[in-house]
């Protein structure tokens, strides 16, 4: 393998999952749909997983079965003090700017809430593009048709020439089936659909430093 392209999931890969922020947005989510949409509270919690397992995103599936507006329903499950629960990271920074490698975010966020991610842990200038949900046209990970639109969009024919961090074994296994190397991030256990288990991304030249060869 020699890789020339990396792409990184945004949330919970870039910055710990236990700082509060994704359980935030799920809260605003569920409040959301008992507001807006007037859905029993008592059943919210099935009708996400339901639409998470069959479309990847609870936002696809309120968009399919309700209509609703996507920079709305965006705009308020990601109105949170993101600069304030998320701080610089000195140590992802120098990491990535030293990484001789084409470097993209891939995420089912929207790209709003990327750059505020991004900017917040001062790492914004570290990636080529980000490729978030509207890029894919709502077709969010793990829609197999998400990692096809990630690599035109990074202008990469050849899926075996790239590597995915990302924390979701569910995101991570069609892109090993399609050829990339996959790195699952938040826990060393060992995975078949990853190559490489790490707890987080700074770990990655301790496990790879071949990335760094011209």
């Amino acid at each position: 393998m020699s890789p020339t392209t990396l792409f990184f999931d945004l949330d919970n890969t870039l910055y710990p999952s236990d700082n509060g922020i994704w359980a935030s947005i799920g809260n605003r989510m569920n409040i959301f749909m008992q507001e807006q949409l007037n859905l029993p509270e008592e059943e919210i919690f099935s009708i996400r997983h339901s639409y998470y397992e069959n479309y990847g995103t609870t936002l696809r599936g309120l968009q399919i079965h309700h209509g609703i507006d996507a920079d709305d329903f965006l705009a308020y499950v990601h109105d949170l003090p993101i600069e304030e629960m998320i701080q610089p990271d000195p140590e992802l920074r120098a990491l990535l700017l030293s990484l001789p490698k084409r470097k993209f975010i891939f995420t089912n966020s929207n790209i709003e809430h990327a750059e505020r991610v991004l900017y917040s842990l001062q790492i914004a200038e570290c990636f080529d593009k980000i490729i978030d949900l509207r890029a894919m046209d709502f077709q969010c990970k793990p829609n197999p048709e998400a990692y096809h639109i990630a690599l035109k969009l990074a202008a990469e024919s050849d899926p075996s020439h790239c590597i995915l961090l990302d924390d979701s074994l569910r995101n991570l296994t069609p892109a090993f089936e399609l050829g990339f190397y996959t790195i699952l991030i938040g826990t060393t256990d060992s995975h078949p659909v990853a190559n490489h288990s790490l707890k987080r991304p700074h770990d990655l030249r301790h496990v790879m430093p071949t990335l760094w060869y011209q």
